[in-house]
């Protein structure tokens, strides 16, 4: 057999490199959340996460893990994206902004190892680059996850936050006063970060921006609809009540609707694992004696 020549080998370890990156490139984008919008939400996002980066601290004169984080947000604008990114976790003591770049640094660096000591050629190190990405879709899974709880309670509160608003309360009044019956430590995901709005409004933010800032956090579509939705009661001055309500029957509408669409599925998914597992099964239990027998001399039956 003759040797592959070097300008083929490279050849051929471009093309698989690239369509790796474009591999891992249409799968994060097939399960990643939906953009928000480009207005003043984003402008607000950018300016909410600039404020409190815990980046600042790291020295560029300090050691080599300081300089290689700063190289890394520098070169890639890793910064703001890594602090919505933990905004979108609920910003949880851990990790940090500064863990998931060292997770990511971590996990390229193992697989460029892995990929130097399984081929024994340099140049496939390169494959670490797939790595830094990796931490991305798994923390985009634990946000998906969040933003499901988060929805899974929100159409309750739209009802309770009508009842209330119909006893004579505003809707700031009305969150308060939801918020007051339930203990802190059995709160959920949405109910904490309404806190979070209520703690903003009174250490003086204005309305307005505490509401686009609970849209921001939770990133998901139907509450900043429900955001969309208070402000222009606000500003028309139109009754809040009719139209909550009409908000929480369409969101169970559109939930009810989603259930079916994914009871329709089901049966079409379940073809997958009928032909690659039950199927081979029932054949070699309906075969297995009649083909032994044919071997023996025999026809089965």
């Amino acid at each position: 057999m003759q040797p592959i020549p070097a300008s083929m080998y490279w050849t051929l370890f471009a093309v698989a490199f690239l369509g790796s990156a474009a591999f891992y490139t249409a799968i994060h984008r097939m399960f990643a959340p939906p953009p928000d919008d480009e207005q003043d939400l984003s402008k607000l996002a950018k300016k909410e996460v600039g404020t409190s980066s815990v980046f600042s601290g790291l020295n560029p004169n300090g050691g080599l893990v300081d300089r290689l984080d700063l190289f890394l947000l520098k070169t890639f604008r890793l910064d703001v994206k890594l602090e919505e990114l933990h905004m979108m976790l609920g910003r949880p003591q851990k990790p940090t902004p500064l863990d998931i770049l060292h997770l990511k640094e971590v996990f390229a660096l193992a697989f460029g190892t892995l990929a130097f000591l399984g081929t024994g050629q340099w140049p496939m190190a390169l494959f670490g680059a797939a790595g830094f990405f990796v931490p991305d879709s798994l923390f985009n899974g634990r946000v998906r996850a969040r933003q499901a709880g988060i929805m899974r309670n929100f159409p309750t509160m739209v009802d309770l936050m009508a009842l209330t608003i119909e006893a004579g309360l505003d809707y700031m009044a009305a969150i308060e006063r939801i918020l007051k019956n339930v203990r802190p430590d059995q709160r959920t995901e949405l109910e904490n970060e309404l806190q979070k709005m209520i703690n903003e409004v009174q250490l003086g933010y204005t309305r307005r921006d505490a509401l686009k800032r609970l849209a921001m956090r939770t990133g998901v579509p139907e509450i900043r609809s429900f955001v969309g939705l208070i402000i222009q009661s606000d500003e028309l001055g139109t009754s809040l009540v009719d139209l909550l309500r009409n908000y929480a029957a369409d969101m169970r509408f559109r939930r009810l609707n989603k259930a079916e669409k994914l009871a329709a599925q089901a049966a079409t998914k379940m073809l997958i694992p009928l032909f690659i597992f039950i199927f081979p099964t029932v054949f070699i239990m309906m075969l297995a004696p009649m083909m032994k027998s044919l071997i023996s001399g025999g026809l089965g039956f």
